[in-house]
């Protein structure tokens, strides 16, 4: 039997562990997501929680988890009796990244509904964490309609799985935590909202700190047992206080002047809805019972508004999450805070024992159970700013305002991950046709298998109304929707298009694209060209505001090495293809078309270009040609590709001038 880190032997992540107890005394508040970099105890904290919940009472053979005193009367396994139950530990389930809707909410065997009408159900892992929790790592890189289905049975306590008509409902309440890594992409922010918590976490830059936990994991590592004997007295205090806050938690008084602050305190910080005042009040309320306390006070409301709101204020989509605390402390204070103490570590403050020993170093950071990141340097300190001795480099310009850029697309139909970008072949969309299922059958096309039964009914022997339906009769719904694409940017960052304004435009025209990226939830990366050679200046990735913080220090100056940009990109799109190869590439050229330096630069560009076109490539060339004489060596340029040029004006969702194009493509298309 495995052994989990000790939750107190945690060392550090004081806030961390806040959240996840709160949740514990109060599942209602709706859930933790823990953001930070790899390495920083996420997991291991939360693995560490299930040890310290309560058990649970639950019907005997039920396979919903039904409490005995009050089961859920639309149970599948049910109609239940109230009465006794067994007792069993609180589990804690993981949902993989990889996971299928049925193996999420559980699978319908359609074959017997149709021909037995008997609605035989297998239930999934919703079911299997009620009344615990169910913990998602990495919950950015799970696909969009699970991550939909996932928080819609959060916030309804309930899950529902429909078939052609064919219904189940079952309870479905539990803990959910979330982690993820925020360098491998975001989540929507209509997403990030349905989480009642959210907490930043990153590794301690403290010498004693870190010596301290390496010295824990070193010794869990050696004697797992032995580790979490030492630390079982701790233990039991905290899963003591968990189940006392619990009992506490419905005498806790909320009144006006608290209710007055939370509603002061979203409205400064213009959050969207109601949601997240209710969120803090319920954490407001549980960490008072946290304390000990019946009465919710200032410092439990500047405690919850720094986890209930970083994540919904307003900001754009590149932006941190964040909460200026400077702001918060006004705004307690002009609401009838100034006399309370802030400090959560005060005197009945909410955090929770840390069970230090003797040997643990005193403040803030640190970590358990993960071994500390690597640092990395800052984009410029490396390759990037390389050729700043001699050539003509200029500093880095700003990014001219964003805006909504037109649609780009990858011609055909894809098979890759759901999005929002390009046609694919996808488990959810409009339904264009029917086969034969390959594997489990999960999306059933009733009139289809309704067709393939018919004809054999007299052979089957039918004698009653209901239609005779065999394996071989049902037929897989075959849907069309959306997916995302990996977009890759390969942009010239040469004399040519050094100038301010110029430099400004085409970068602001680039943060429109990252912007829509974001968006269609596409995977991003950035190859940049100057002076003698080009660069991977980000690899491809899901985290588009890497992309855009990279965008911003890009250095300009130099030749112009299109042909090595180009080719840089064939050898990234080459080593891509071998890692995901079902998610197509969109090739983003930005530049104004000229190519310096070398023998015949042009023709080598050319060459180049005929590399992309020959895989089949799909390519959009945005020319940055400029001023009243243009050359059109970007129009060149994109028929060696084999794709699109259009200008920054055109680039505009909302341009006149791409307007009259769209309308002059149309009619030459229909001519």
């Amino acid at each position: 039997m495995s052994t989990h880190f000790p939750f107190t032997a945690v060392v550090g992540q004081q806030d961390l562990q806040l959240a996840l107890l709160l949740n514990s005394v109060a599942p209602n508040i709706g859930g933790v997501l823990v953001r930070g970099e790899k390495g920083t105890a996420k997991s291991t904290a939360v693995r560490a929680l299930s040890a310290l919940l309560p058990g649970v009472d639950v019907v005997p053979g039920c396979r919903f988890s039904c409490a005995p005193e009050s089961p859920d009367p639309a149970c599948p396994d049910g109609p239940h009796e109230a009465g006794t139950g067994v007792s069993r530990d609180a589990r804690m389930v993981e949902l993989p990244v990889g996971a299928s809707e049925d193996r999420l909410v559980g699978a319908l065997d359609i074959e017997r509904a149709l021909a037995e009408g008997v609605k035989a159900f297998e239930p999934g892992l919703l079911a299997d964490a009620h009344r615990g929790i169910l913990y998602v790592d990495e919950v950015n890189l799970l696909h969009d309609h699970l991550v939909d289905l996932l928080l819609d049975a959060a916030a309804m306590g309930a899950s529902y799985v429909e078939r052609e008509g064919v219904s189940v409902r079952h309870a479905a309440r539990f803990l959910l935590v979330g982690t993820m890594n925020p360098e491998e992409g975001e989540l929507r922010p209509q997403l990030l909202d349905r989480f009642g918590l959210t907490v930043e976490v990153a590794a301690s830059r403290e010498t004693d700190q870190r010596v301290e936990v390496v010295r824990r994991r070193l010794a869990y590592d050696d004697e797992p047992a032995a580790f979490a004997a030492k630390w079982a007295d701790e233990e039991d205090v905290l899963r003591a206080r968990i189940v006392a806050a619990r009992a506490l938690l419905p005498e806790v008084r909320l009144d006006d002047a608290a209710l007055r602050q939370i509603a002061a305190t979203c409205a400064a910080f213009e959050v969207d809805g109601m949601r997240a005042d209710i969120v803090m009040a319920r954490t407001a309320t549980a960490l008072a019972a946290w304390a000990g306390r019946t009465e919710v006070l200032a410092e439990d409301v500047r405690q919850a508004a720094l986890l209930a709101l970083p994540h919904r204020r307003r900001r754009n989509p590149f932006d941190a999450p964040g909460l200026d605390e400077d702001k918060l402390d006004d705004t307690l204070e002009q609401n009838g805070g100034e006399d309370e103490d802030p400090d959560p570590d005060g005197p009945g403050g909410g955090r929770p024992p840390q069970g230090d020993g003797p040997d643990t170093p005193p403040g803030p950071g640190g970590e358990a159970g993960d071994a500390p990141a690597p640092s990395v340097p800052e984009q410029g300190q490396g390759q990037g700013q390389g050729q700043s001795a001699g050539s003509g480099d200029r500093r880095p310009v700003g990014a001219a305002e964003p805006f909504r850029t037109k649609m780009l697309s990858v011609p055909g139909l894809g098979e890759g991950a759901a999005g929002r970008r390009s046609r694919a072949r996808t488990e959810h969309g409009r339904t264009t046709g029917a086969r034969r299922p390959q594997g489990a059958l999960t999306k059933l096309h009733l009139a289809a298998t309704v067709q393939a039964a018919a004809p054999h009914q007299r052979t089957r022997g039918r004698s009653g109304r209901g239609l005779v339906v065999r394996r071989d009769d049902l037929r897989q719904a075959v849907r069309e929707g959306r997916e995302g694409n990996l977009v890759l940017f390969v942009v010239d960052a040469s004399g040519s298009m050094a100038a301010r304004q110029r430099m400004a435009a085409v970068k602001g025209a680039v943060l429109s694209l990252l912007l829509d990226a974001y968006q269609r939830r596409d995977k991003v990366g950035l190859v940049t060209f100057r002076g003698r050679d080009a660069e991977v200046a980000l690899p491809p990735t899901s985290s588009v505001d890497a992309a855009a913080a990279r965008l911003e220090l890009l250095p300009t100056g130099g030749r112009t090495p299109l042909a090595a940009g180009l080719l840089k990109a064939h050898e990234v799109l080459r080593v891509e293809r071998l890692r995901d190869p079902s998610r197509r590439p969109l090739l983003v050229v930005v530049t104004d078309g000229r190519a310096t330096g070398g023998p015949d630069p042009v023709a080598l560009a050319s060459r180049a270009a005929r590399l992309h076109e020959a895989q089949g490539v799909a390519s959009v060339v945005v020319d940055c040609e400029s001023g009243p004489v243009r050359l059109g060596l970007a129009g060149s340029l994109a028929r060696d590709l084999g794709g699109s040029a259009v200008t920054l004006e055109e680039l505009r969702a909302d341009s006149i001038a791409g307007l009259v194009k769209d309308v002059q493509e149309t009619n030459r298309r229909a001519a």
